[in-house]
């Protein structure tokens, strides 16, 4: 698998790189105020047990149209036949590409904000299905619309503007940005998996799931 390439060009995975990059690393260890973190940071948005042999990374953003269709239409493929199945953990990592997308910041902080409740994966999807309704309004009215789609979602909406208030998940989705980027990530929705960072959405599951059945082979194939 070469190290960076558009999910098109992917075909079957004859190995898979034993190490993972400094993405995985900071992440899984350091909190998002850089204390040392002995749980799991990620746990709130993430899908699938957590010892699962294959792990993605998904780097998106809330506003990115892209991002939207796989969300709305490939990911809930993947997730019953490889999350559900305890093949793949499936982890979405903040990168807003805030020069195109104004209102993707305060998106992913409502999507934030509602994970603390609990709530981030009926969030994720709702922000999604709707993006039409509050991609191209004005911020404030846009936060009106994202918070109230978060409340349908199950989050409470006193806790939900608290926490979107006090500023702590914007920091935690800038030090997303910042490791999504570092990990070589320039577009959404990327994927690193296992050692390995492909762009682009597929429109159908049939080029993930190609991708996800050669990672997972190789993962449980038994040792020589």
């Amino acid at each position: 698998m070469r190290r960076h390439r558009h999910l098109d060009q992917v075909g079957p995975l004859t190995r898979v790189l034993a190490f993972r990059s400094t993405l995985l690393a900071t992440l899984l260890v350091w909190a998002p105020d850089g204390r040392a973190q002995s749980g799991d940071p990620l746990a709130a948005r993430s899908k699938g047990v957590p010892n699962a042999p294959v792990t993605v990374y998904e780097m998106a953003d809330f506003q990115c149209p892209a991002c939207r269709v796989f969300a709305v239409t490939v990911l809930p493929t993947l997730e019953r036949e490889f999350v559900e199945t305890g093949k793949v953990r499936w982890v979405f990592i903040n990168l807003p590409l805030t020069s195109i997308h104004p209102n993707a910041v305060v998106a992913a902080e409502v999507a934030m904000c509602a994970g603390r409740q609990g709530r981030f994966w009926p969030t994720h999807d709702l922000l999604y299905k709707q993006q039409d309704d509050w991609a191209k309004l004005p911020s404030p009215k846009a936060r009106d619309v994202l918070v109230a789609l978060a409340q349908r979602a199950g989050a409470d909406r006193a806790k939900l503007l608290a926490c979107v208030n006090g500023g702590t998940a914007r920091s935690e989705i800038e030090l997303d940005a910042q490791r999504a980027t570092r990990s070589g990530a320039r577009a959404t929705p990327s994927f690193y998996i296992e050692g390995g960072l492909i762009e682009g959405a597929p429109y159908t599951p049939d080029p993930m799931r190609r991708v996800l059945d050669s990672v997972y082979a190789a993962r449980t194939r038994p040792q020589q």
